[in-house]
This record gives structure tokens, C-alpha cells and sequence, in this order.
């Protein structure tokens, strides 16, 4: 015959074994929630990389055809061709936004990486890929700034054919 003390015991135990197993199970569905928020980082976090790199070779590329436009300025203006001048001289300036606007979507895109890894604690792999996207970043704006002073010098060619 059991007690009544050990009843309680045993009533006791029941009770605290039925908490672990609850805690047990939240604990696995909070771990596999945090499993899945990783994952989605990981990929936030790539995809703002790639974001970040193509925006930077976007703005390079807009840069080498603001070089190419205002290359084909000074040729028209070599031989008096205004309005091949001032064509080349237009396309110059509309690579140049182009690379302007690269630049930014480069800025966007390593702002985006570097709040994903703040928001997930700092994960290495989310840091190195803000790190890359800040590269790019700054590769998208010399490209930038390369394809805004070549705009300009490619604009100042053509206004030198009017006079």
C-alpha cells in the first residue's frame, strides 16, 4: 500500500515530467523555428551580395560606355560632326546616371546585408557578405564618378563644336 505522502510524490514527479516534456517540445519547435530564420538570412544575406556585386559591375560596365560615348565625342568633334557630338555626348551623360543609379542599388543592397547580419547576431557568414557588399559598394561609386567626370568632359567636347 502506497501512501499518501508518497502519493504525492509520485503525483509530483507525473507533474514535473509532464513539464519537461512540454519544454522539451517548445524548445524543439523554437530550435527549428531559428533553424528556418537562419536559412532565410543566409539567403537575404546572398542574395543582397549578389544584388550588391552585380550593381558594381553594372556601374563599371555604365562607366566603360560613358568612356566609349565620349571617345566617339571627341572623334565627331575631330572631324565636325556636331550632332554625332552631341549624340555621344547625350549617351555619355545616360551612362553616367546609369552608373549613378548602380551605385545606389549597390549602396541599398550592402545597407541590406549589413542590417540582416545586425538582425541575426553578427553570423560570420552575413558579416563577410556585408563586408563584400560595402566592396562593391565603393567599386560602384569610383565607377560612378569615373562615368560622371568622363559625361562631363564628353558634354564639354560637344558645347566646343556650337561655338
Amino acid at each position: 500500500m502506497v501512501s499518501e505522502s508518497e502519493q504525492r510524490i509520485y503525483e509530483r514527479l507525473t507533474e514535473l515530467e509532464n513539464e519537461v516534456v512540454t519544454l522539451r517540445d517548445a524548445y524543439l519547435v523554437v530550435n527549428k523555428r531559428y533553424a528556418l530564420a537562419l536559412q532565410s538570412m543566409q539567403l537575404l544575406t546572398r542574395s543582397t551580395l549578389d544584388a550588391a556585386l552585380r550593381s558594381a559591375m553594372a556601374a563599371e560596365r555604365s562607366a566603360l560606355a560613358c568612356k566609349n560615348a565620349s571617345l566617339a565625342a571627341t572623334v565627331a568633334a575631330a572631324v565636325n560632326e556636331i550632332d554625332a557630338a552631341e549624340a555621344a555626348a547625350d549617351a555619355a551623360a545616360m551612362a553616367a546616371l546609369a552608373a549613378v543609379d548602380a551605385a545606389a542599388a549597390a549602396a541599398s543592397a550592402a545597407a541590406a546585408a549589413s542590417a540582416a547580419s545586425a538582425a541575426f547576431q553578427a553570423e560570420e557568414f552575413a558579416v563577410q557578405a556585408a563586408s563584400e557588399a560595402a566592396v562593391a559598394t565603393a567599386r560602384a561609386a569610383a565607377a560612378a564618378a569615373s562615368a560622371s567626370k568622363l559625361a562631363l568632359d564628353a558634354a564639354a567636347v560637344a558645347r566646343t563644336l556650337r561655338r
